[in-house]
């Protein structure tokens, strides 16, 4: 008697866990405001992304951020645009120095993370600080925008031109990540700074 042949159980894998975060942050209704959110969908659709990175894009809100870093990266960056006075579709390569809240009182503590669903990106850091680890590597790649005055949907030309730069840095960056991690990169064109990063466009004033 022949004995039926059962499919071969697959074999298992461990699935790897991401170990870098990169968080595209914007309005896409504030015209070059989104420049993050569209970095975001373009990386996110590139073949050769590893498979240790995840890439989200969290809009405006700082809640959906909170979330996504309570479950552990070793590294995380933000993608956003970042109007600082430099020609537009600059890129900037910058490591963020969080505010010390130490010294504040509980008080303060609630003031200032009152509005937290509606956070900047450094302030949703700064509670993921106060109630979990935060990463150990943290970056921002911004871009200097052109025109943030008005509802529109569309980058400009020159930012337009800068998602596809940011977009290639950053795979280059995650390809070299293992050895080099993510300590700087080259081009002429991107300024790199160790700095105090708030987000200064106009749709993010009201909410410092």
């Amino acid at each position: 008697m022949t004995l039926p042949e059962f499919p071969k159980a697959r074999e298992q894998t461990d699935k790897i866990a991401p170990a870098v975060l990169i968080a595209g942050v914007g309005n896409v209704l504030l015209g070059d405001d989104g420049f993050g959110v569209e970095v975001a969908n373009r990386l996110a659709a590139r073949p050769e992304l590893p498979e240790w990175v995840k890439v989200i894009e969290t809009g405006i809100g700082g809640m959906s951020l909170i979330q996504e870093l309570m479950q552990g990266f070793e590294a995380l960056i933000i993608v956003d645009a970042y109007a600082r006075g430099g020609e537009p579709g600059q890129i900037y390569f910058l490591e963020p120095i969080l505010p010390d809240l130490s010294g504040l009182a509980p008080s303060q503590l609630r003031d200032y993370f009152a509005d937290t669903h509606y956070a900047t990106p450094i302030r949703a850091l700064s509670l993921l600080a106060q109630v979990a680890k935060q990463p150990k590597i943290l970056r921002i790649l911004g871009c200097e925008p052109a025109d943030l005055d008005e509802m529109k949907i569309g980058l400009s030309n020159e930012v337009e031109n800068a998602v596809e730069i940011a977009v290639g840095l950053l795979v280059k960056m995650l390809a070299e990540y293992k050895e080099k991690g993510l300590g700087s990169v080259s081009g002429q064109d991107i300024v790199q700074q160790i700095q105090q990063w708030s987000p200064n466009v106009k749709r993010k004033k009201s909410l410092k």
